[in-house]
């Protein structure tokens, strides 16, 4: 909410109108000497007063203008808004998000698999107060990419910038199920859980998909796995991360349901197809309801201040005002 915490300030605005009533009874009276001036010939200097006319009232805009901001400095402008402030966790969940180059598939609206992952992903993170969100990138090999964590400004800063191909060109599911489990089983959240999303088969990587969900299951962590895309044959357009080349062409588009199913079934969770960005959509959020935990919570109210901001522009609206009186329209009072 926009506030001015002192709002008294702008009574200064009366000075404006004070300044032009001492003038009207001939104090603060401008000081002016009459004078022709005219060359050799006789011609008399002529102002070109519609060039001038506007150079002067556009100067006083400016004034004016930067004194009503100076009064709103003065008045302390604010906006409020709270937040929730949570003093219980929350469930932990791990996106598994697969950077193979198939994820380069253009089948899932007007992005790639991977793309409409990530957005996705970002704003379920943005929707889900209280939720920490972890990323694992996987392809040949796994790395986490970002910790659980309620940041999600840096969460989606750190997860749009994962590249397809950067992991190598394989699907480890195994190594990268195997990375999302050993983060979490250090945590103390309610509940945990990984979400799977790929659109391929585990070709890569010495553990087993099914192992690493068990392990999972093991350590009370759920696990989803979410097969993207389409099948049959789709366009394929990516950027080589190493080379800087762009690859493109067709592949046969295929993923084995029945391995994902049984990954899911070890982890305890589900399994689903996504063949579109609202299929997608609704998948994640049905998984984030599931994984979702009561929590206790403080509403804090944060003020913003814009003092030096009103200031600083009211400073560049005088000084553009002094330019035009004095140096285009010279006048010396």
């Amino acid at each position: 909410m926009f506030e001015f915490e002192n709002p008294f300030a702008f009574l200064v605005l009366l000075l404006i109108p004070l300044f032009y009533v001492f003038r009207l009874i001939g104090i603060f009276k401008r000081i002016s000497f009459p004078i022709i001036l005219s060359d050799w010939n006789g011609h008399t200097f002529d102002w070109k007063k519609s060039r001038v006319g506007f150079s002067s009232v556009l100067s006083k805009i400016f004034f004016f203008a930067g004194f009503l901001l100076v009064a709103g400095a003065l008045a302390k402008p604010s906006v409020q808004k709270q937040e929730n402030v949570y003093t219980s966790r929350g469930a932990d969940i791990i996106f598994v998000v697969d950077t193979s180059p198939s994820m380069a598939a253009l089948d899932i609206g007007s992005s790639n698999r991977l793309s409409a992952a990530k957005q996705t992903i970002s704003v379920l993170a943005n929707e889900m107060q209280g939720v920490s969100f972890g990323l694992v990138a996987m392809a040949s090999e796994a790395a986490l990419i970002v910790p659980p964590t309620q940041d999600t400004a840096s969460f989606s800063e750190r997860m749009n910038a994962v590249r397809i191909g950067e992991l190598g060109e394989g699907t480890a599911i195994g190594i990268g199920l195997g990375t999302a489990v050993y983060h979490l089983t250090s945590s103390n959240a309610p509940k945990k859980c990984i979400v799977l999303l790929t659109d391929g088969e585990n070709n890569a990587g010495a553990v087993h998909p099914v192992t690493a969900a068990n392990l999972a299951r093991e350590n009370d962590i759920t696990v989803y796995a979410v097969a993207l895309g389409t099948q049959g044959t789709v366009a394929v357009e990516y950027t080589d991360p190493h080379t800087g080349s762009v690859r493109s062409g067709y592949m046969d588009s295929h993923f084995d349901i029945t391995a994902l199913r049984e990954i899911a079934t070890a982890g305890g969770g589900q399994c689903y197809t996504a063949e579109s960005v609202p299929t997608l959509t609704e998948t994640l959020n049905s998984i984030a309801r599931k994984e979702n935990v009561a929590q206790t919570f403080q509403i804090r109210t944060i003020t913003k201040y814009y003092y030096f901001e009103a200031l600083a522009l009211a400073s560049i609206l005088i000084a553009i005002a002094w330019i035009i009186r004095r140096m285009y329209l010279k006048e010396i009072a």
